[in-house]
Formats: C-alpha cells, structure tokens, sequence
C-alpha cells in the first residue's frame, strides 16, 4: 500500500508508516450509493480518490437540502474520530468513483497518537466547516443564477471532470429550489453557452464565464478544500 499514488489531498500527505497502520482497503462508489444515513453507525472513513458524494438534510416533509459536497479531498465519517457514533445526516454518491477505508477502531488508534494524521484530519474539518457556513450564507444571500454557477463549478473541482450526469430535479434539491425555477435558470445559462444539458447530462463549457457569474463563495470554498493541507490548523493535542 505504500507504494501506492494517492489523489486523495489527506492520504497523499502521509509518510509510508502512517499509511501502513491504517490498513486502507480499496472500495468502489457506485451512483447513488448511501455512505452514510440519519442514525446509523459510523464504521469507516471513507477517503474519496474519484468521484463526488453529497451530504444532506433531511426535513419532516420529506425535503433535503445539500449541506456539504465531497471530492478528492475528502474524508467521509471524520466526525467518529471526536466522538460521533452514529450519522447525522445522509451521505451518497453524485458521480461514481472510488477510493479508499479504513475501520473507524483504527483511525481513531491512529487519530490519537497525536500526529500527521491527526493534525491533517483537523484541518480538514477546518475546510469542511468553512464549506458548510459559506453555504448556508450563500444559500441566504445570493441568487440562484449565482448559486447554481458556484454549485457546478465546485462540482466539477472535485470531481475533475466538466461533464456529470444530474437532472433538474436533482439540481433543485441540492440548492433548495423548485424544479420549474433551476430549469429556467440553466436555461439562462445555456443561453450564454456557459454550460449546455441534454437528457441529465451537464457539460460546462466555459469556466471563466461561469466564474464570473458565481458568488465569491465559489472562490472561497476552493481555496479552503484545495489548499487545507497548507493550511495551520491552530488546534494541538
């Protein structure tokens, strides 16, 4: 395993030793497959090569909202190392791909050594975090015209690729809006030949286009979740 090339930001930044320890195993993520659910136990982290999940709340009448999104440089279930014992929320997969688990037993033997894993595993629930508030102030304050531009764009960073599938309907639940609303607003899109869709599949074809007509948040969001490995975490053990 240590001679393995890692794409994922957390385990590319672990000596071989540390990798050795965790005992990674190799998983596939299927579409739509349920990582995690609302008070189930968490088991493993699940560290993403390829691919993209969603995490969503649920509400009593049956309606989700995205609250987070996962790529490459996620580690999904990173709430078990400080203590969580069952999901909060739902977790599944976007766009299929793969990557890597590991029990939770182990990672939190390893969490609490107090090192590299440690200190990487903090900082990146300092990026999830930023990602989550940014959201929920963007979802307050900006249109959707800008919201759907940062949601693609911050899509296809994570999972590398300008072309996913992803229905209309499946677009107004991620960003809380009616089906009617978001097929209208990437009809705007289209128009400018930002983006073009036929039967759920979206391909971006202008990024610098869609850039400027996203929200600042896309900016900072992605600088948060690309560069979380640079960042200090200022927590110590």
């Amino acid at each position: 395993m240590s001679t393995v090339t890692f794409k994922n930001t957390l385990l590319k930044s672990l000596a071989p030793e540390i990798i050795a320890r965790l005992h990674l195993r190799p998983v596939t993520f299927e579409l739509e497959h349920e990582i995690e659910y609302p008070g189930r136990s968490i088991e493993h982290l699940f560290f993403v090569e390829e691919g993209m999940a969603s995490m969503t709340t649920t509400f009593q009448n049956g309606s989700q909202v995205e609250v987070g999104m996962f790529g490459y440089e996620s580690v999904i279930g990173v709430s078990a190392l400080m203590g969580t014992k069952q999901s909060l929320n739902r977790v599944y997969t976007q766009i299929a791909g793969k990557g890597y688990s590991c029990t939770i037993e182990v990672a939190r033997r390893e969490f609490r050594l107090g090192g590299a894993f440690q200190e990487m595993a903090l900082r990146y629930v300092q990026a999830q975090l930023v990602q989550v508030i940014q959201s929920a102030g963007c979802n307050a304050t900006h249109n959707l015209e800008q919201r759907l531009a940062r949601w693609l764009l911050i899509c296809a960073d994570r999972a590398h690729s300008d072309t996913f599938e992803m229905s209309h309907e499946y677009l107004a639940q991620m960003l809380g809006a009616s089906r009617p609303t978001v097929s209208t607003t990437a009809f705007i899109l289209k128009g400018r030949h930002l983006i073009e869709y036929n039967y759920g599949l979206i391909r971006i074809l202008d990024v610098s286009g869609l850039e400027n007509v996203a929200c600042e948040c896309y900016q900072v969001i992605k600088e948060h979740l690309n560069n979380y490995a640079e960042f200090e975490s200022g927590i110590t053990a």
